[in-house]
């Protein structure tokens, strides 16, 4: 357990600071969603050595104190990063491989008993859905308030609703940690209400300069 809460705590900090330096292991800690990142393990530890009221405890600990709600049964690799976690919410039977990072207000739930499977190096943004059979394929990215209820191919960045690929990117080595805020932001602005068309004529701009305007005889 500890192994893996180190895997997963060395990953957030590559991610939040971009190094494993010792400060930034200790900012980490005392990050968000560092001490739900904790509970879960903690739960799983738990459930493997078949202490099931405790991995209760720690299920509802985490649901009290971090707003987090994730399943007892549910897996994740080494490396699984919770950068906010209030309000996720995951299956207990979900299944994800290693570098899973999640956003808040993630939701990675069951339809008619079939749950989704993420593979390695995925990032899910704030406010996805994931719902039903879906495969995540490896370093995919879900933009935020995306709803996918579809498989997700590798390498590919969804997001809309329902999530539609945006860009299929070449293989790469890795899921990158920071650099990558630009296209996270084009994928959740995908999922506004401000890029449908009515939204955008009904909003003209105020500093329009109106002697430009040719007048109609």
């Amino acid at each position: 357990m500890l192994r893996l809460f180190l895997s997963d705590l060395t990953e957030k900090s590559r991610w939040c600071y971009g190094d494993t330096s010792l400060k930034s292991l200790v900012k980490t800690c005392l990050t968000d969603g560092t001490c739900a990142m904790l509970l879960y393990r903690l739960m799983q530890a738990s459930r493997r050595i078949h202490l099931e009221p405790l991995a209760m405890l720690f299920n509802k600990l985490n649901g009290l104190f971090c707003h987090c709600i994730i399943g007892r049964g549910a897996e994740f690799g080494p490396g699984f990063v919770l950068i906010h976690s209030t309000g996720v919410v995951i299956n207990g039977n979900v299944k994800g491989g290693t570098r899973v990072f999640l956003e808040h207000q993630v939701t990675i739930g069951a339809e008619k008993q079939q749950t989704p499977i993420l593979e390695d190096d995925v990032f899910v943004g704030a406010g996805a859905k994931i719902v039903g059979p879906v495969r995540i394929g490896s370093h995919a990215r879900v933009g935020a308030n995306a709803v996918v209820v579809k498989d997700v191919p590798a390498y590919a960045s969804v997001g809309g609703i329902p999530a539609r690929v945006l860009k299929q990117r070449a293989p790469e080595n890795r899921l990158a940690s920071e650099g990558e805020t630009e296209l996270l932001d084009e994928l959740a602005s995908e999922c506004q209400p401000e890029n449908h068309g009515w939204w955008q004529a009904a909003h003209i701009p105020q500093d329009i300069d109106e002697s430009a305007i040719p007048s109609v005889p």
